[in-house]
């Protein structure tokens, strides 16, 4: 309970807006934006306990998610990108110890900037579609990314986008396999010792507002436009990351 008093009325704001858009674009967006909470969040906690409280909620929605979209997914392309990820992860726990705060403030600031302007720019037409070769180095970026800062949807949607996949396919893929990237997740921030009773307790308090953005993005995704909403958060992610990489300098 002192864990939860301890926190400014601005943190509550910043994590249940985070949390809300995570859980529409999870839902109706393919988790293509939910990049957003970590670094809304590490502007008042560090980013390791961000990322932490956002784990098991990022699974609550995952589970509703996949029951929406499960029959939609591709196996041959999940196929190719399961392992990566898994390489991308471990990648990211060995590397856990060499990271401070100020680090990962960096570093999270340097991903967003660096996804928001890859949005804005449709950097995606770059990717080659049906390549395995990319599937697999981009499903890596996503494990690591995804790791550090739950951001695994750009690199994932650097490999997805160029096939022009039907909306269904595209969106079973994704929530598929971000769902599989979260729950092997939980076992390495377990063993880190992330996952424990005061930052349980803090998404639990949020899971209300990641229901609330599950539902409204099974609702919103067919009646607002997807570059619309896009844009809104990546204009906000250029912002949050330059502010990061401020922080973290100082």
């Amino acid at each position: 309970m002192d864990q939860l008093l301890s926190f400014s009325a601005a943190f509550w704001l910043l994590a249940g807006l985070g949390v809300l858009i995570t859980g529409i674009s999870k839902s109706g967006f393919a988790g293509g934006v939910g990049v957003i909470s970590v670094p809304l969040m590490s502007l008042y906690i560090g980013p390791v306990q961000a990322a932490a409280i956002m784990l098991p909620l990022l699974i609550l929605m995952d589970f509703f998610s996949v029951r929406a979209w499960w029959h939609s997914k591709r196996i041959d392309l999940l196929k190719i990108m399961v392992p990566g990820a898994i390489v991308g992860i471990l990648i990211g726990y060995w590397l856990f110890g060499y990271l401070n705060d100020a680090i990962l403030r960096l570093l999270l600031g340097v991903l967003s900037i660096g996804f928001a302007l890859w949005g804005l720019l449709k950097g995606s037409r770059l990717g080659r579609s049906g390549s395995s070769m990319i599937g697999y180095i981009a499903s890596t970026l996503a494990g690591f990314t995804s790791f550090i800062a739950h951001a695994g949807g750009p690199p994932m949607n650097f490999y997805l986008l160029p096939m022009k996949l039907p909306r269904e396919q595209f969106l079973g893929t994704a929530v598929v396999f971000l769902a599989i990237v979260n729950f092997v997740k939980l076992f390495a921030y377990g063993a880190l010792g992330q996952i424990n009773t005061d930052n349980l307790l803090v998404g639990l308090v949020l899971a209300p507002i990641a229901l609330v953005g599950i539902r409204l993005g099974l609702i919103i995704h067919k009646k607002l436009d997807d570059q619309l909403f896009y844009r809104i958060i990546l204009f906000m992610l250029l912002i949050i990351g330059v502010k990061l990489i401020a922080d973290g300098l100082l």
